[in-house]
Order: structure tokens, then C-alpha cells, then sequence
């Protein structure tokens, strides 16, 4: 069957390049749909296989004269006018038994013959195929693909058939037209640059191009950081967020919230929680897991484990979805991404070293977030609560006790910080030493007096005595003191150091500056349970009675916001809802309230 090659140059100002050919395929191998018939088009490759290997076994096939080269063209069908390297290529080309292998070792072979080859035959056309190397081409798409790789190479980027633009980058990842590993990182971003996010080609391209710059450069042992930017950010994103779990301590809340979120979705993002007050939510969510992570055990498992399970090894298959040939065999090597994900190489396969898979369990993540969710919409009265379910039972206990842990940190970090500058004992001892001599009768200090010449050492080294003593005795009442937390216990113990009181008990003078439960108590009909729940009634009583509580607030060293939600909670279960409210440092009763206050206070416990 003769070929027919149809020219249209009817255009006027084209150039040799802008030539738009029409043709029949010649008879060469690869496909064009619509160029013959099913069981013609079989029946010529067929034949076109046997003649092949004819030709490549026959003694002409060899690198002969160019007469011999173009008789052997026109006996396959060539046309005279085909570049002698195109025809070698061809020949250089061995049939196996067609596996990706083979392929891919016959791609970098002619490759390599072709790697600083030019033409200028353009050639416009529609080619289709998985896996494209120049055996899959005839000689009209090979001249044409070679002649727009010229243009590639010259910053010319010009559209053509998706599955010649892959061929392209199959080069690239064989070594073909780069210099080095960074070279063919570097022409690969480029390509990316200038053809992918140009437009030119389908967007599903970009996904292939960053998986093989990730996967070539594990290959080729680039330095962690490097890989990374390579790398899928989701992968690359779940990993943080598991180190950020693993290790919370070494976190602050905002990213432990964020990591938490990773695997729940935007489910907790939706709770009244985090609509109401944010910063506490997620404050308290954080705060729970750094609780759990450091207390729960459950069979020799921290939460960690549980949820996430611990890292185990997959098979990993790098460049499997492209034509890529390795001439020299790797040796074993190990490759840490990050704290996450590590790739062995041990006898030419590879593994993965990673969480996921099977070993992930979130619903035991997701239920312990969904009971943190529940407890904290009714610790902080939010509305809108969850019902408690039975698979979140376990969580309860620990999320609880987190909840007390974090209100108790909050309330001694309140509480003011009291500083004791140990420079003033000196004058301290000073003042107590003329207190003491303003104390003594004249009679006293005649005896105290002895001549100078037998007595004078002793006097010196009895009023150091005395110094040292009352020194050492400061001291102890100074350590007394130092572990309370109240500026009423210190005031009288500050005055306590001076000598002139010396007789007066430190703990008496403590215990009567503290207010005693029944000056607390303002109501003498209801016997309170504790110092600070008669104090809470007390403040309460004021409330009601219009009288200001900040004096009384501040006395005792207590928070505005602490003192609102005691009350709350304690008549909560009667009333239903917050009796009293605070803003800033002023507390105020709910007017709605009022009545219902006063009718059940006797039987409120507070």
C-alpha cells in the first residue's frame, strides 16, 4: 500500500515551520484512530514486526553507505529524504517480550543516541498512548516531536499531543538532555512553569510532574528539605499534625486545635464552643489532650497509640506510572522525610515507613473529641447540648479531671505573687536594735556596762550574738510566711519581724486577720460549709442589698469572674440559669432573678 503525503501551503506568508500536513501514516509502528481498518491495521504490524527483525538479523541493516541506507528506507516504506539518525535509532531498537522493563531500557538506549538531536519538520496531529516511547511513533510524529523538543529546548513552548509532551519529561527522568540530578530537577520546574501553568497542557499533568520530582529525588538522596518541597502537602500536613499530637507539650494550643481539626473534619470547627468564646475553647481542647497524652495508659498504650496507631512499612514503587530506566543498581539506603515517614531500599525494593493504613482508629479520636465537645457546651453554658453516648463513656473520666487540673492552674496563676526583698533585714536589725535600747532603764544599761579594758570583747562579741540571733530568727519568720498567698497574712508578719513584738505569735496574728467563717457568714439562719462558700454568700447578700462587693472582693485577694460562676453553679440545678452576671470586675444580679434568689437561698448551700 502507498503512502500519500498532501501539503497545503495555500496560506500566504508561511514559512517552512507553519506548513500543515494531511497525510496517511506511513507503516511504522503506533496508531492513529481512523487509519485503517481493525484486522488491516493488525495484519501490517504484524508485518512490519517481521520485517524489522529481518532487517536488523540481515547484513544491510549494518551502519552501511547512505545508498545501502536509502534502499533498505524504500524497501520498509521510507521515504529517501529520512535523517540518516532517525533511520539508526530505529536499528538500534531490540525485540523482547514487551514488558515495561524492556521498554524503558529500549527508550534510554535510542534516547541517548537522540539526546542532542535536532530537526525542523513540524508536524500537527493527534497521538494517544499510555507509556509513549519512540518505538510507539512513526517517522512523520518522530521528526515532528524531535522538532518541537528543539523549540522546548530553546524556550519555544509550543502545544502538541499530551502523550509526546510526557515522552518529554520520560527524558528527562532518564538522564536524556540534562547534565545532572539538580538539572533535571530544575528542567522538569521549568517545563512546568512554562507549559503546565501556561495553559498549554491538561492541569492533570502537574500532579504527575510533582510526584516524580518527589519520588526522583528520594531516589537520588537530596537532602530532606529539599525532598519536602517536592513533596504532596497533604502528606506533608498530616504528618505535622501527627508529631503536634505526639508530642503536645512542645506546642502551643492554636497548633494542637489545628491538628485536632485534621482529623475530625470541620465538625468541631461548628461548635457552640468555639462560636461562643474561640480562644477558650480551644485553649480547653488543647488542654485536654496534654492531660490525656500525660495520663492515660491503656495496655501499655498512650492515647497517642491508640488513636494513631504506630508506623509500619508499605511497599512504595517509585516512578511506577512512568517510563524510567535505572542503569546502575542502587544500593540499600534508608531516607527519613520527616519524624513521620522514612523510605528503605533493601535488594532493589522499596518500602514505606509511615502511619495510616489499618493501624488508624479515629473513632476513638472522634469520640473523645465529641465528649470534650459535649462536656465543655454545659461547663460553660452554651446551649444547644449533645446527648452523651455510650462508645464517649471512657473519655468522661479523663476529660473531667483535665477540667479541674486546668480550673486549679488558673486560679494560682491569680492569685498575686508576693516578693520579699531580703536587702532591708540589715535595717531592720538596725531599728530593732534601738527599739531594743529605747526599751531598756537606765539601771539596766549601767549594769550592762563593763570596763572597757576587760570587758569590751565580750560586749562585741555578745551584741553579734545578738545581731546573728535576731537575723536567724528573722529569717524563720520570714519562711513562715513565705508560702502564703494572701497579703493580709503577710502585712502582720512583716510587722511581726520587728523585736518590740517579739512576744506576739505569728500563726494568732495570721489566724485574726483572716475572716473567721461566722464574720463571713451574713446570713446567721443557714450554717455554711466552708470559709469560702459563707464568703460567696456574703457577697451574694450584698448583692442583693444594692451594697458595692469590690472592697470586699479585693480583701480577699478572689476573682470576679470565679466568685459569678460559684453561684451560678450552685443554683443552677434550682433556678435554670445564671442568677448573676460579670463584666470586667463588676458582678451585678440578674433583676429576672431576683425574687427566686431570696426564696431559695435557704436551701442553697453556698
Amino acid at each position: 500500500m502507498t503512502a500519500s503525503i498532501v501539503v497545503d501551503n495555500t496560506g500566504k506568508g508561511k514559512n517552512k515551520r507553519e506548513e500543515v500536513y494531511r497525510d496517511t501514516p506511513l507503516p511504522f509502528a503506533g496508531s492513529i484512530s481512523g487509519q485503517f481498518p481493525r484486522k488491516e491495521r493488525a495484519a501490517r504490524c504484524n508485518a512490519e514486526a517481521k520485517s524489522g527483525a529481518e532487517a536488523e538479523e540481515s547484513p544491510l541493516a549494518g551502519r552501511g553507505s547512505s545508498v545501502e541506507e536509502s534502499h533498505s528506507a524504500e524497501r520498509n516504506g521510507y521515504s529517501s529524504d529520512v535523517p540518516g539518525q532517525i533511520l539508526e535509532m530505529i536499528r538500534l531498537y531490540e525485540f523482547g517480550d514487551g514488558s515495561p522493563e524492556h521498554r524503558a531500557r529500549m527508550f534510554c538506549r535510542q534516547g541517548k543516541f537522540m539526546e542532542k538531536y535536532e530537526d525542523d519538520f513540524p508536524w500537527q496531529g493527534d497521538f494517544r498512548r499510555y507509556f509513549t516511547t519512540y518505538h510507539d511513533l512513526n517517522i512523520r510524529q518522530l521528526r515532528g516531536y524531535f522538532t518541537w523538543r528543539t523549540g522546548i529546548r530553546n524556550g519555544e513552548y509550543r502545544p502538541i499531543s499530551t502523550s509526546l509532551a510526557y515522552m518529554y519529561l520520560y527524558e528527562l527522568l532518564c538522564g536524556i538532555g540534562a547534565s545532572s540530578v539538580d538539572d533535571v530537577l530544575q528542567k522538569m520546574e521549568t517545563f512546568e512553569k512554562n507549559y503546565v501553568d501556561a495553559g498549554i497542557s491538561d492541569p492533570g499533568m502537574r500532579k504527575n510532574i510533582r510526584r516524580w520530582m518527589f519520588e526522583y529525588a528520594v531516589l537520588h538522596g537530596l537532602p530532606a528539605e529539599r525532598v519536602r518541597s517536592y513533596a504532596n502537602p497533604e502528606a506533608l500536613d498530616f504528618d505535622h499534625s501527627l508529631v503536634i499530637l505526639k508530642n503536645p507539650e512542645n506546642h502551643a494550643d492554636e497548633e494542637i486545635f489545628h491538628a485536632m481539626s485534621r482529623f475530625t473534619g470541620q465538625t468541631i470547627e461548628k461548635s457552640a464552643v468555639l462560636t461562643r468564646n474561640r480562644r477558650k475553647g480551644i485553649q480547653l481542647l488543647a488542654g485536654i489532650w496534654r492531660y490525656l497524652s500525660e495520663h492515660f495508659e491503656d495496655n501499655g498504650r498512650d492515647i497517642f497509640t491508640v488513636c494513631f496507631g504506630t508506623r509500619k512499612c508499605y511497599p512504595w514503587h517509585p516512578l511506577s506510572n512512568a517510563v524510567y530506566w535505572e542503569e546502575r543498581e542502587l544500593p540499600d539506603m534508608d531516607f527519613k522525610l520527616d519524624e513521620c515517614r522514612t523510605f528503605h531500599l533493601r535488594d532493589g525494593k522499596w518500602q514505606e515507613e509511615r502511619y495510616g493504613g489499618l493501624g488508624l482508629h479515629l473513632d476513638w479520636f472522634r469520640s473523645l473529641l465529641r465528649a470534650s465537645d459535649r462536656i465543655l457546651r454545659r461547663e460553660l453554658r452554651t446551649g444547644h447540648y449533645l446527648r452523651e453516648r455510650k462508645d464517649e463513656q471512657w473519655a468522661v473520666p479523663y476529660i473531667e479531671a483535665a477540667l479541674r487540673e486546668m480550673e486549679a492552674e488558673e486560679q494560682r496563676a491569680a492569685m498575686p505573687v508576693i516578693e520579699i526583698d531580703y536587702s532591708g533585714l540589715k535595717q531592720i536589725r538596725e531599728d530593732a536594735a534601738i527599739t531594743r535600747d529605747s526599751l531598756l532603764t537606765d539601771e539596766e544599761i549601767e549594769e550592762s556596762r563593763e570596763p572597757e579594758s576587760t570587758g569590751g570583747q565580750e560586749m562585741d562579741s555578745a551584741v553579734k550574738m545578738d545581731l546573728s540571733s535576731a537575723e536567724a530568727d528573722t529569717e524563720v519568720v520570714v519562711n513562715k510566711i513565705r508560702p502564703s498567698l494572701y497579703l493580709a497574712d503577710i502585712e502582720p508578719a512583716v510587722k511581726k519581724m520587728r523585736p518590740s513584738s517579739s512576744d506576739v505569735d505569728t500563726e494568732a496574728v495570721v489566724k485574726k486577720d483572716r475572716p473567721s467563717s461566722g464574720e463571713a457568714d451574713g446570713d446567721a439562719g443557714v450554717k455554711p460549709k466552708t470559709g469560702a462558700d459563707s464568703l460567696y454568700r456574703r457577697i451574694l447578700l450584698m448583692l442583693l442589698d444594692g451594697k458595692p462587693v469590690n472592697d470586699v472582693v479585693r480583701e480577699n485577694h478572689l476573682m470576679p469572674a470565679v466568685i459569678a460562676d460559684a453561684i451560678n453553679e450552685a443554683f443552677f440545678d434550682e433556678i435554670g440559669d445564671s442568677v448573676v452576671e460579670c463584666d470586667g470586675d463588676e458582678i451585678c444580679v440578674v433583676e429576672d432573678y431576683r425574687e427566686d434568689i431570696i426564696q431559695a437561698l435557704g436551701e442553697i448551700s453556698l
